[in-house]
């Protein structure tokens, strides 16, 4: 490599290359990022779209003294690469290496942390009145894609930007995709500004201006914005001056927008169009399969994901009952949806990355007299509590929620952890939860939720179905507590994920000469069978939970407050194992699961000194 040939390489040196010399800089950068990405696993689709634009952002801005703000963080990989981080970038998503998102703990030129998406607007905002009030003299720019800006938190912070009164530099990386195609009106609209005629005439206007100087001329050239500008938009109508459409990948004339907005004194808003995946040719034909790659080392299992399985039953139960829909937020992909909308395209809804507005449509649906399924990821399910609760509890409607990635999900780190689902939605009057452990329990679980008339979550984790089938017979009669081995002294309740774990603990158990303990099934976390709990706790002398979910909350917590004031609690030792209170960083499943004991021998080893 020409200028990444050492790891020292940082924004400073840019100001040291040419200007005809940066788009070979960006093809460097794209290969270190195509290298690393496959190797660890990560987000690459976004990131190679946006190195252009961060190559530009990075020469016209001090991201030390300015404040740049990225929206999810999907597309700052580059960003990490020139912003010191390249000596370190071999890391990326691996156990104490660098986040695959914004960290401010891990570099001066992270200023908030992301990982969900269209918070940066509101989080720009807060820091541009900040240095209003503070005196300070610093840019702020809030780097959102079209995707993002399409849900109601980045619609709110736009509508409240004119009460700030402040200046703020908003750069709109437009590539036609979230994670899979862009939906909504909202693109249609970019779609037409994108296509407008004047786009070349604009782009000329700005170079002649600039020519004679960027001060002299800005009241001129924001004239010249103003009458060449595309229809009518509603950033004007926000009094948000729109700038655009331009080329995303031409870095010069890129650097040319960005010294225009640093001398601009109002609200301003880039529009700048990229391609997804640009510089590796399979991720440009196909964004959606590349927006996120699994590491190298990964080995696909024989078996069905838990997604695969989950949209299949319910796919067949569709094919029958007429009333079903599926709902998805932007990730029809990642939670298998793909054959339904295929099957069934009217009762198929992508509503783009708007999960209050998910749930409350589903709420108004299952009202109007269908059956709702809403295939969520656990860490998503966070942004739309509110419409859980209000919307679709409350009024008590059937409701399934299907919650994948539930519990340890690896190497997305903590904003995408799925483990406060159980512990909030234990607290949600009216829903019922169930945590499938294989392939049969799951399908047991969904046929049951297709004829119930209540709201009903169902959480399943991230990965394959596991070989080992706890209900052996596809038609059991399943109850909310199941002993799924016999055994006596100390028993073991799990759901999930767990419940394999404990099936190992008791096969070491029995290696090592200790009492073979009991293993119990809970298929049902809410409400959970006190009959069949009191004759647990009245049967062994210790009794142990494990669960991927905060400990704060979750089984464990509630299995305890069950013991209290019963004639065995004197007798009866208790022992959970989860999740403590913590952000979870990232690692390999495995490793984390190491980290917080949900291990074999952990669990022998600290039930070992109390039995």
């Amino acid at each position: 490599m020409r200028f990444l040939n050492n790891k020292d390489f940082n924004y400073k040196d840019l100001q040291n290359i040419l200007p005809e010399d940066l788009p070979e800089l960006a093809g460097e950068v794209r290969q270190e990022i195509i290298k690393v990405v496959t190797q660890n696993g990560g987000h690459l689709g976004s990131s190679l779209g946006a190195v252009d634009l961060i190559i530009a952002m990075l020469k016209c801005f001090d991201p030390v003294q300015d404040r740049i703000i990225f929206d999810v963080g999907h597309q700052s990989y580059a960003y990490k690469i020139l912003t010191d981080r390249f000596n370190r970038f071999e890391s990326l998503r691996l156990k104490d290496g660098i986040a695959g998102f914004p960290r401010v703990n891990e570099s001066p030129c992270d200023h908030f942390n992301t990982g969900h998406s269209s918070t940066s607007i509101s989080a720009a905002l807060g820091y541009a009145k900040a240095r209003d009030l503070l005196g300070e003299k610093r840019e702020v720019i809030a780097f959102i894609g079209d995707a993002a800006l399409i849900n109601g938190l980045a619609l709110e912070a736009l509508n409240y930007v004119r009460e700030t009164k402040t200046k703020l530099i908003i750069v709109l990386n437009d590539n036609k995709h979230s994670i899979s195609n862009r939906v909504g009106g909202f693109s249609t609209m970019l779609a037409r500004l994108s296509a407008n005629k004047n786009y070349n005439k604009l782009k000329a206007a700005i170079k002649e201006y600039t020519s004679e100087g960027v001060q002299k001329k800005l009241e001129a050239v924001r004239d010249q914005i103003k009458n060449l500008v595309k229809p009518e938009n509603m950033f004007d109508d926000l009094d948000i001056n729109y700038w655009g459409p331009f080329d995303g990948h031409d870095i010069n004339s890129c650097e040319t927008i960005f010294e225009l907005a640093k001398n601009y004194d109002r609200p301003v808003l880039l529009h700048f169009m990229t391609q997804k995946g640009k510089g590796l040719k399979e991720a440009e034909q196909d964004p959606t399969k590349y927006h996120q790659v699994a590491p190298a080392s990964s080995n696909k299992a024989a078996t069905k994901s838990w997604s695969e399985a989950a949209s299949s039953i319910v796919e067949d139960l569709a094919a029958n009952n007429s009333k079903i829909v599926c709902f998805t937020a932007a990730m029809s992909t990642g939670v298998k949806l793909e054959n339904f909308r295929k099957i069934f395209p009217e009762r198929f809804f992508d509503v783009g990355i708007a999960e209050s507005h998910m749930l409350t449509m589903a709420a108004g649906m299952a009202a109007g007299g269908l059956k709702p399924w809403v295939f969520i990821y656990s860490t998503f399910l966070q942004r739309a509590m509110d419409q859980l609760m209000h919307d679709i509890a409350l009024q008590n409607l059937p409701v399934v929620l299907m919650i994948d990635r539930a519990g340890l999900v690896g190497s997305d780190g903590d904003t995408h952890q799925g483990l406060l689902d159980v512990s909030w939605g234990r607290a949600v009057p009216n829903l019922k939860i169930y945590s499938p452990c294989d392939y049969n329990s799951l399908n047991a679980v969904i046929n049951h939720a297709a004829k119930c008339t209540s709201p009903i979550m169902i959480r399943y984790p991230r990965g394959n179905l596991p070989e080992r089938a706890v209900y052996k017979d596809p038609d059991f009669n399943f109850n909310a507590v199941n002993n799924i081995a016999e055994g006596f002294e100390w028993a073991l309740l799990g759901h999930g994920v767990t419940t394999h774990l404990l099936l190992e603990v008791r096969d070491e158990a029995a290696k090592l000469n200790l009492p073979v303990p009991a293993v119990y099934d809970l298929l049902r976390l809410k409400p959970l069978d006190d009959d069949a709990l009191n004759n647990i706790f009245s049967k062994f002398k210790l009794v142990v939970t494990a669960e991927e979910n905060y400990l704060s909350g979750g089984i464990g917590e509630a299995i305890a407050a069950k013991t209290a004031g019963l004639d065995v609690n004197f007798k009866l030792k208790l022992k959970s194992f989860g999740v403590p209170d913590v952000c979870v960083a990232h690692a390999l499943p495995e490793e984390q699961r190491e980290t917080f004991g949900l291990t074999v021998n952990n669990i022998i080893n600290t039930c070992r000194k109390i039995l």
